[in-house]
């Protein structure tokens, strides 16, 4: 990257394809320089070459991070890497995410599958907002914006059964983003962290039948990334923090 650029970076995890690749390109339009994350490396060279073919008119930097978010150890190094050759983020948005198998219940999941979802959902988002966030709210200009899922609500239809690794590590999720939050003084001292359910939507884990598309499952993400925000605001749009959106609404969990 350049280190003389003088547009906010946004790093996005998931960045190669699906969510997040949606959610890169679209904030590339906004301005931002880019450092994707995702395991696959070829996948994440033809994505940044996508973005830079979207953007001609108005160019960007982008760096690539091939990780296997799986391995504790290989994040704490991409933490690391990010760290000493990038400059704070003005955004860290994790998009990626995987799926639990199918009959993946409670007393049927082995260890084997807990750990796996628990690592990609859970493990690595903790590693990355703890690595790499702690700049932005020392700058008090950050924004964390978490991809969730409403089954990983409280509420509604959240913890309603199956898919258990899936649906306990991203009701950890939406824990965390609240802890986080009140941790950082809810948004006064210009830090935000916030989770978004994208629905279900038309990418590799969503499906083709799915009935969003890719971009407006990432819709959300990109308002909070660039909405308007203050703690002492008359609408939850403008004040709240720390809560789980749809539609750019609060979905009670």
């Amino acid at each position: 990257m350049n280190a003389a650029s003088t547009r906010p970076l946004a790093i996005v995890s998931g960045g190669s394809r699906g969510l997040g690749f949606e959610t890169a390109k679209a904030l590339a339009q906004q301005g931002f320089d880019l450092a994707l994350i995702a395991k696959d490396a070829a996948r994440l060279t033809s994505a940044a070459e996508a973005i830079h073919a979207a953007s001609i008119a108005n160019p960007i930097n982008i760096s690539t991070f091939a990780c296997d978010l799986e391995q504790p150890h290989l994040v704490r190094e991409l933490i690391d890497s990010i760290n000493q050759s990038l400059p704070t983020a003005q955004l860290l948005i994790l998009a990626h995410g995987v799926m639990s198998e199918k009959m993946s219940k409670t007393l049927k999941t082995n260890d084997a599958e807990w750990r796996r979802v628990m690592a990609i959902n859970l493990d690595s988002v903790f590693q990355l907002v703890n690595g790499i966030a702690p700049a932005m709210a020392d700058a008090r200009n950050g924004r964390v914006i978490i991809f969730s899922a409403c089954l990983g609500r409280m509420s509604g239809p959240g913890n309603a059964g199956g898919l258990a690794p899936y649906r306990i590590s991203k009701a950890g999720v939406n824990a965390l983003v609240r802890n986080l939050a009140h941790e950082t003084g809810l948004g006064a001292r210009g830090f935000l962290v916030d989770a978004i359910c994208p629905n279900h939507s038309r990418t590799d884990m969503g499906g083709a039948d799915a009935p969003r598309s890719a971009e407006e499952g990432a819709a959300t993400a990109i308002w909070l990334a660039t909405r308007t925000f203050d703690s002492a605001g008359t609408t939850d749009a403008q004040k709240i923090t720390g809560v789980l959106w749809e539609d750019n609404q609060i979905v009670p969990w």
